[in-house]
């Protein structure tokens, strides 16, 4: 008799823990996208990939729209959202203030910040922009903002205004209807602007490149799920479907993400400029 009370607990919490677990993987969790585009883009980007997720896992992820980056930014740092897609800096800061966890990222590219002007401007280097104002979607947007205002700030030491817009979007639109005499933004947004907008626009400057966004997991989701959800991200990339849909974001070879992929940031001293 005593032999099978060890054997009954270990039943029963096997039993609890299956259950525990089936019911964490039917709850819906959140996941928040940094918002370089508006929400309506956004979604058109990311829903069809959670779709995948879900038909692939059974575990479904809701989209939050966060309407600018200082509030996307609030949001982790409050521990709002289950996953989120968020910029390299970002991490940094939402690894410290919540215990986020890197999962997947881009390993095809480096994300670098470009500077653009108009191409009738007669703006030829980044010195023509001292005393100009130049805009940028958001003080702590990573490549468009941050790493481009330490760069221009520290390597050339120009002095100019910053106008922040929101978006990037804002950005190239506020550069070409003349509102500012450049703009920080990143390739593949510019990449995705209308053909008018880009033809108006040339790339005067790019920063140094760093590792590129990745999609981070809070700590309070179970390790089994976190490693479910990223086993499914990575198998995306291996068939032309999910290729195609990870290319919007865009992720051009996806793989795994660690910190230590982010720490070398820290010698851009970027706290310096980093807006709270």
């Amino acid at each position: 008799m005593n032999k099978k009370i060890p054997l009954f607990f270990l039943f029963l919490i096997s039993s609890l823990f299956s259950i525990s677990v089936q019911a964490e993987k039917k709850r819906t969790y959140t996941i928040g996208i940094v918002p370089q585009f508006e929400i309506r883009h956004i979604r058109k980007i990311w829903n069809p990939i959670l779709n995948e997720i879900e038909k692939n896992t059974g575990i479904k992820l809701k989209l939050i729209g966060s309407p600018t980056i200082p509030d996307f930014e609030n949001e982790f740092n409050a521990g709002k959202f289950d996953f989120a897609y968020m910029n390299p800096y970002h991490i940094l800061l939402a690894k410290d203030s919540q215990g986020y966890i890197p999962l997947v990222r881009d390993n095809g590219r480096k994300l670098h910040g470009i500077l653009v002007v108009r191409q009738d401007s007669g703006i030829n280097s980044v010195k023509d922009l001292n005393g100009k104002k130049i805009a940028f979607p958001a003080p702590n947007a990573l490549g468009a903002s941050l790493l481009m205002r330490a760069n221009l700030t520290n390597d050339y030491k120009v002095k100019f205004k910053p106008i922040y817009v929101k978006t990037h979007s804002s950005v190239y639109l506020n550069v070409v209807v003349k509102q500012t005499s450049a703009g920080g933004g990143v390739q593949k947004t510019l990449n995705q602007q209308r053909d008018n907008i880009k033809g108006a626009l040339k790339i005067l400057h790019k920063t140094p490149s760093v590792a590129p966004h990745p999609l981070a997991a809070h700590p309070r989701v179970s390790a089994e799920v976190r490693e479910q959800i990223k086993n499914t991200f990575l198998a995306l990339g291996e068939n032309v479907i999910g290729r195609s849909l990870l290319a919007k974001v865009p992720m051009k070879k996806i793989g795994e993400a660690k910190m230590s992929d982010y720490t070398p940031l820290k010698k851009f001293n970027l706290e310096k400029f980093y807006v709270k």
